[in-house]
């Protein structure tokens, strides 16, 4: 399990990130780049155009959950890992795999997130939601998770629970964002 006690504990370097603490059985919410891996309790969080990542060991009863709000950066440089970027955000939950001895082959995956949050009226889009998506995509892809469900885009926010002991995943679906008028 990594949290804010032992991220200090991590090979030097390596995150910037802390996740949230998880009392045995507990819940914890996690915020945008706040990511965690483990055995028992809930990790829940609120997406918009972020994307969340769950995965999930079902012989080994172990699993996490990455929240991040872009796909990446432009320049790493000797910065330290950051759960905000979603190509760093996965690679610190495979550290975390790894040290069990574990391969991403071996996980059941989830891809949620990456709504369209901004109006159609608007004038500029980044298409931030989108991107995310695209990266989830790839990278579930790329390292061999096994896909089992996906829920993104449209114009919705979700809310995401993993219950670490089951690998029972729930996601509820909020209100549409008005889009294409104005909100009165």
């Amino acid at each position: 399990m990594h949290s804010k006690k032992d991220a200090a504990s991590s090979p030097p370097g390596t995150t910037r990130t802390a996740s949230p603490e998880l009392p045995v059985g507990g819940v914890a919410h996690l915020m945008p780049g706040q990511w965690h891996f483990g055995r028992h309790g809930t990790l829940r969080t609120l997406l918009g155009s972020c994307v969340a990542i769950t995965l999930w060991h079902p012989i080994k009863r172990c699993g996490g959950m990455c929240h991040f709000l872009l796909p990446n950066r432009q320049h790493r440089g000797t910065a330290l890992l950051d759960g905000r970027y979603g190509d760093e955000a996965v690679e610190l939950m495979l550290d975390s795999l790894r040290r069990l001895g574990t391969q991403p082959g071996d996980y059941l995956a989830h891809l949620y997130g990456g709504a369209d949050t901004m109006p159609d009226g608007s004038q500029v889009k980044f298409n931030v939601g989108q991107r995310n998506i695209e990266q989830g995509w790839a990278l579930i892809d790329q390292l061999g998770f096994q896909l089992q469900d996906v829920d993104v885009g449209d114009n919705v926010p979700r809310t995401v629970s993993l219950n670490l002991d089951t690998g029972q995943v729930e996601v509820k679906r909020g209100q549409p964002t008005v889009s294409g008028a104005a909100r009165r």
